[in-house]
């Protein structure tokens, strides 16, 4: 992680209050019947965790009333009370910890539904490991709230003011004392949470950049090793880390002297309250009974302010990453379907039209990457983009599956500008092979079958054979089953190629895009998919961007592209009898292709 992009983490805004759990109502509302029985079962398990010290109580006044029969019955009243807890107990667990796992589920899942689809624009200012962060670990973390730490909280509420009641019920005097203690103990919890709320989120910001961190590094591990940055690359991620290390450092002490805090005013209180109950059952004000009752109504309110104090600090936590959260979910796409699409007719035709169209990429606002562009292809025409590198061929095919969308002009497939449909629905009209093809890691049939999910074996098989894919195939030790590892790391970078060509061939689309499609083939396998691809680009609108010209040579039109804007078109005759870049980029292709043979 650069130290700018720390920076920025560093400077996130904070949580500000609990309220922002509230951004998890819309996941918890579907499911409001279990909530309610949940709620239920507590409220009852706390009810019953309350009647325990009055039983006590009986029980310890019939030792001195010597009354068999009343004792006999006190002590089963005990027992079925602890049956009756064990068993609230258990269903209240289960209720919330499903309710938990429930809501978690369906934030993961409208989490990854939502980053899926983001434009190329929002990757460029978020990591992915970042989004990964944000999907598993705050997820985990609001797991672990909604299934434990928010049950308990409410359950030691309920405890809390309960067990002041049946004090305030059976000594006056000595819960008088008792909330003396109450302002000592809610000031440093007050005052303290504030500072953990601040540091709990900025612990999850540096968690997540050590995953973008990582991430980045591992993806790219062969590039690090060949340029022997193992060292630099430990170096960013243990500095990442210890940054994360240090905040979680300063959470956990600020926590463990609120707790220490917290637990000695409780107990201390308690203590000098039994000190003035033992004086009163001395002098015959309180039997014995009603102190024992008092001191674990006590114990339970001093445990529940603990608990409360402890938890206090995993709602901030949770605060925190459920804020994180809540902004991926409301990030608003710089692409966007519009809110009433028109759909593309089909059969589709194919004819793509770029009207004076102007572009720059969001992070380079000062370079033009489009000026101006007007072109027109056909159905069916078969158009080459040449010219050197950054002069705005790729961008060409980024626009057309409306990745971006063109700062002024507009883009058009069959007469309608994309920006008026659905992007699922014209992108279904469109095979694309790109320059670096992403293989996934799964077997070599479904990397295929990623082109036509409905295809059969034998339709794979046959879009294979056309990539001339199908002998290294076949070659691999379990031959189409074969699984690629991640990113294909059992294939050379042209056997990528090949694959993902017979993706392409498999999806059978009106519109082909191929970005550089032959760029990592040798000659024979080149010359192979180079007929496949004629034969394939065949009564189909075809975008061929490609540098070696060798391969744009039997286009029906070649656009040449120079600074953004298109310097030249023709046929390659025409072009290079015409002189220019093109023929200039020719004689050199050509000349050097000459020597080399």
């Amino acid at each position: 992680m650069t130290d700018t992009n720390a920076a920025a983490a560093d400077q996130r805004a904070k949580s500000k209050k609990i309220g922002a759990l509230q951004g998890l109502w819309p996941f918890v509302r579907p499911y409001r019947a279990l909530l309610i029985a949940a709620i239920v079962a507590l409220i009852a398990t706390a009810m019953i965790s309350l009647t325990l010290p009055l039983a006590a109580r009986r029980v310890v006044d019939g030792f001195e009333a010597r009354d068999m029969v009343l004792l006999n019955q006190y002590f089963g009243a005990a027992m079925l009370i602890a049956g009756l807890l064990a068993l609230g107990t258990g269903v209240r667990y289960y209720l919330v910890t499903r309710l938990g796992e429930r809501i978690v589920a369906d934030i993961r899942k409208a989490l990854f539904a939502r980053v899926i689809d983001k434009s190329p624009s929002f990757y460029e200012k978020i990591m992915t490991g970042e989004v990964l962060s944000r999907l598993t670990t705050d997820t985990t973390l609001i797991q672990s709230v909604i299934g434990s730490s928010v049950s308990i909280a409410l359950r030691n509420a309920l405890m809390l003011i309960g067990g002041l009641v049946l004090l305030m019920l059976t000594s006056p005097k000595l819960t008088g004392f008792v909330l003396l203690l109450v302002p000592a103990v809610i000031v440093p919890i007050v005052v303290m949470g504030r500072r953990l709320r601040a540091l709990s989120r900025e612990n999850q910001d540096w968690i997540a950049a050590s995953s973008g961190n990582a991430s980045e590094a591992l993806s790219s591990v062969q590039t690090v090793q060949a340029f022997t940055h193992e060292a630099a690359s430990r170096r960013r991620f243990d500095t990442v880390t210890e940054r994360s290390f240090e905040v979680a450092r300063r959470r956990i002490g600020t926590r463990a002297l609120m707790t220490m805090i917290v637990i000695f005013l409780v107990f201390t209180g308690i203590v000098g309250t039994l000190w003035i109950g033992a004086n009163d059952v001395r002098s015959g004000v309180m039997t014995p009974g009603e102190l024992v009752q008092f001191v674990i109504y006590a114990v339970i309110v001093a445990g529940s302010v603990g608990a409360l104090s402890e938890i206090w600090s995993e709602l901030q936590r949770a605060a925190g990453a459920t804020e994180r959260l809540v902004e991926l979910l409301q990030t608003i796409d710089d692409v966007q379907d519009p809110e009433a699409p028109r759909a593309l007719p089909r059969p589709v035709r194919g004819e793509v039209q770029f009207d004076n169209v102007g572009f720059h990429y969001p992070t380079r606002p000062g370079q033009q990457a489009l000026n101006g562009v007007t072109l027109t292809v056909a159905p069916g025409e078969t158009v080459a983009l040449v010219g050197p590198s950054g002069a705005g061929k790729s961008t060409i095919i980024q626009l057309l599956q409306r990745f971006y969308d063109p700062i002024s002009g507009a883009i058009r497939i069959d007469g309608i500008d994309l920006r008026d449909m659905a992007r699922a629905d014209f992108r279904q009209a469109i095979a694309l092979v790109p320059q670096d093809p992403v293989i996934f890691a799964t077997s070599a049939m479904d990397n295929i079958r990623f082109g036509n999910m409905a295809a059969s074996d034998a339709e794979v098989e046959a879009a294979a054979r056309a990539a001339a894919a199908h002998d290294f195939l076949t070659a691999l030790p379990e031959g189409y089953q074969t699984q690629l590892g991640e990113r294909g790391v059992m294939l050379s970078g042209g056997q990528k190629q090949r694959v993902a060509i017979a993706r392409a061939i498999l999806r059978d689309a009106p519109i082909l895009l191929l970005d550089e499609a032959t760029s990592a083939l040798d000659a024979e396998s080149e010359r192979a998919v180079q007929t496949a691809v004629e034969k394939l680009a065949h009564e189909r609108t075809t975008l061929i961007v490609a540098h070696r010209l060798a391969t744009v040579k039997q286009a029906d039109r070649i656009l040449v592209f120079e600074g953004g804007q298109i310097v030249a078109t023709g046929t390659h005759d025409e072009l290079v009898s015409a002189g220019g870049l093109y023929a200039r980029l020719a004689r050199l292709q050509f000349t050097e292709g000459m020597a080399a043979a």
